[in-house]
């Protein structure tokens, strides 16, 4: 286990990540599915591929500073064990992945090579 940065509310727009694996694909998508329920946030396909970045299979959701308390909260009390990238959205991908990226649960490792 490691001991990523937490999450904190400092920008305009961010991005979750949610990763899975084959095993707990269907909880990722029992998860996807809440989140559509109960916010009215863009949450992005079950991609069972790896997609730019990100070296594990994923799920994104897109929300502003207004959501990320509440959806935060919700989302670490949910998510079970899966491991969840939140990164600011300011238009330098690098940055965003990097130095603006926080986690709930352990961190995943980042292919900063794709930027």
């Amino acid at each position: 286990m490691n001991n990523p940065k937490r999450p904190k509310n400092t920008h305009a727009h961010y991005h979750a990540h949610i990763y899975f694996e084959e095993q707990t694909l269907l909880f990722a998508i029992n998860l996807s599915e809440k989140i559509a329920q109960q916010f009215p946030l863009i949450v992005g396909r079950i991609h069972q591929k790896l997609v730019g970045p990100h070296t594990k299979w994923s799920f994104q959701v897109l929300f502003d500073h207004l959501a990320f308390d509440e959806f935060i909260a919700w989302l670490a009390l949910n998510r079970g064990d899966l491991s969840v990238l939140v990164h600011a959205q300011t238009g330098d991908d690098l940055l965003d992945h990097t130095e603006h990226a926080c986690w709930l649960g352990d961190s995943v490792a980042i292919d900063t090579s794709r930027f």
